[in-house]
């Protein structure tokens, strides 16, 4: 066969059909050109364009979105390292906490802020080389000294030095302090509360160099510090970061202080039940505005309710919440027991004086008392009112008993004592317990976590109705907590009878809620309202890195911030421009076809109209 010959293609069945075509044009025809093949690539391009676009785009936000979330549960673990000081990005911040039985300085940490205004900073507890929290306690509460104040900036002096040493001496003057006086200080007079406060405005910047104004020393309100704690609780949960992923729960907010329309989704975050010795404390978020049935609500309930922006910009909303703090003193598991002793005291004397008994007045004759575990003989009362007691371990009766120590009342939006509290969605809601919550399930009952209303009276009552001596017995052998005591096990029945009705009957909560987790660490750490404070105080440091990053140049912001798989924009210009290559060369080639149909003659392929001309190869199908 000859290359430059004609090849020819016939066909007898299923119709007789017979064509030829020149050597000189086959190749055009079976070989691509330059333009043929540019063509191609193009339309190549367009199709893997669309495919990142639609396909791999989501893939690559899923994965970022993913390694975020592997990112933020890995800062929990390496949270427990020891603190970098070398690091020049890293920054410090100081909160001295003055309770009333002692004050404690805790350091905390944070790396420089991306200069993203949409995230919080990650402030840490700092860790010393032991890894441990860098925290010092002295006694006694500051409170003490209300007498001497001049002696306020001493009492104060081995905190700040303490901290000094593990801050970089060059990182003292841009590190902010603050000293917050809690509950011993609210109760003194206002003249001896400034007197103590004033010496330390004063001294503290003779002898530290840290970030340090007058406005950095106060007492503040009860309400403050359960915003505070709020705020320290949800940042560890990571509720502030709303990139939320799938399965995670959201709510619907209506903004504080925005239009009534505006309507944003994000992350839910997590009511906090506290309840201490002497007090009990409710705080969670109000995502929808609320409504007052009178003047007298609303002017209680503006008390009750803060709103607040924990982001960098005050004209952004996403970080804008509106949080119900309630702290109701008395309500508190050992202050509810006493108040009940006194109770008993009171009635036991005023009936038998009236029906002429002595019941209580003899361990012989001892007065029944269902919250006291079976058997279980005790004595209250001061000495000339002493009260003998014997316990009938009845958790129920129990129970009914302290209801009308709540002083709750039947109207609606009403809570212990008869204070306003919100409507909770309890279908969409979730909350964690502390303290005493926590203790009255795990000390004893040895159920701590998740609550459950019907097991938790179970093994209330299971425990109440136990003889003293075989709780005794357990106890030496060491089946309950380390830290549980005698104590603890005398009052326990009480505790839990007192707890069930506090969140049941005194919060409102149904007994089939779900969402309730008690605890005694987050991610294993003890989080302090301090810092919910510093988180909420140092919310406007990040302005300055913001600021910062917009001042570079443009080199530099296309090459760090820009993404090329997720900018969406550019890929729609990139496809628009494609496309219009595309129709701009096909219009080309369409003219460069029609001028050479006009210059060509009938005589330059004679064959295609003779059929003759080359030796003819025939290939028979």
């Amino acid at each position: 066969m000859s290359i430059m010959g004609r090849i020819s293609f016939s066909c007898l069945f299923p119709a007789s059909w017979h064509f030829s075509l020149s050597s000189q044009v086959l190749p055009r025809l079976v070989i691509p050109s330059i333009r043929q093949l540019l063509f191609i690539s193009l339309v190549v391009c367009l199709i893997g364009l669309l495919y990142l676009l639609l396909v791999a785009g989501k893939g690559h936000v899923s994965w970022i979105t993913k390694e975020n979330h592997f990112h933020r549960h890995l800062a929990r673990v390496t949270d427990i390292d020891a603190t970098d000081t070398t690091n020049p990005n890293l920054n410090y911040g100081l909160v001295v906490d003055c309770g009333s039985s002692g004050s404690r300085v805790f350091v905390y940490c944070w790396p420089r802020h991306n200069g993203n205004p949409h995230e919080l900073l990650d402030i840490r507890q700092m860790r010393d080389q032991n890894r441990k929290p860098v925290v010092m306690k002295i006694k006694p509460g500051i409170s003490e000294l209300a007498k001497t104040p001049e002696k306020a900036s001493d009492y104060i002096y081995p905190l700040l030095s303490f901290a000094a040493q593990h801050i970089p001496k060059h990182k003292h003057q841009e590190t902010p302090l603050y000293v917050l006086c809690t509950a011993g200080m609210r109760i003194l007079p206002e003249s001896q509360q400034e007197a103590l406060l004033e010496d330390l405005r004063t001294d503290i910047p003779v002898h530290f160099n840290f970030l340090f104004s007058d406005s950095h020393v106060e007492v503040i309100s009860g309400k403050q510090e359960g915003v505070y704690a709020w705020i320290g609780i949800n940042f560890v949960l990571g509720r502030f970061d709303h990139v939320h992923n799938d399965g995670e729960a959201v709510v619907e907010v209506h903004v504080p202080g925005g239009d009534q329309q505006e309507m944003l989704l994000r992350k839910r975050t997590t009511g906090v039940l506290d309840m201490g010795g002497v007090s009990t404390q409710i705080a969670y978020e109000v995502p929808k505005t609320v409504s007052f049935a009178s003047p007298q609500q609303e002017e209680i309930a503006k008390n009750l309710l803060a709103e607040f922006n924990l982001g960098c910009d005050v004209h952004r909303t996403e970080h804008v919440y509106r949080v119900y703090v309630s702290t109701f003193l008395g309500y508190g598991g050992n202050a509810a027991r006493q108040r009940y002793e006194e109770n008993l005291i009171r009635n036991t004397a005023a009936r038998n004086r009236l029906l002429d008994q002595h019941i209580g007045e003899t361990v012989e004759s001892p007065l029944l008392d269902p919250c006291l575990p079976t058997d279980l003989q005790d004595e209250i009362g001061p000495p000339m009112q002493r009260l003998y007691l014997r316990g009938t371990g009845d958790f129920d009766q129990c129970r009914q008993i302290l209801q009308p120590f709540l002083n709750h009342t039947n109207d609606t939006q009403t809570s212990l004592n008869g204070v306003y509290q919100p409507a909770i969605d309890y279908s969409n809601s979730q909350f964690y317990g502390f303290s005493e919550f926590y203790y009255c399930m795990e000390d004893v009952l040895r159920m701590g976590g998740d609550y459950n209303a019907s097991k938790y009276a179970k093994a209330a009552k299971s425990y109440c109705a136990t003889q003293w001596k075989i709780l005794r017995e357990r106890f030496e052998s060491g089946l309950y907590a380390s830290h549980a005591d005698l104590h603890r096990l005398k009052y326990q029945c009480f505790k839990s009878a007192w707890m069930y009705e506090v969140l049941h009957t005194g919060f409102s909560f149904p007994t089939n809620y779900k969402n309730l987790k008690t605890a005694l660490l987050v991610y294993d750490k003890e989080v302090q309202w301090t810092l919910g404070a510093i988180l909420y105080r140092t919310r406007f440091l990040p302005l300055r890195d913001i600021q910062q990053e917009s001042l570079k140049g443009a080199h530099s912001h296309w090459r760090h911030s820009f993404s090329f798989v997720n900018n969406h924009y550019l890929f729609l210009a990139c496809f628009f421009i494609v496309l219009l290559s595309i129709i701009l060369y096909l219009r080309r080639l369409r003219r460069i076809h029609r001028r050479t149909a006009q210059r060509c003659t009938p005589s330059s392929v004679p064959w295609l109209e003779e059929g003759l001309g080359s030796p003819t190869i025939l290939i028979n199908l």
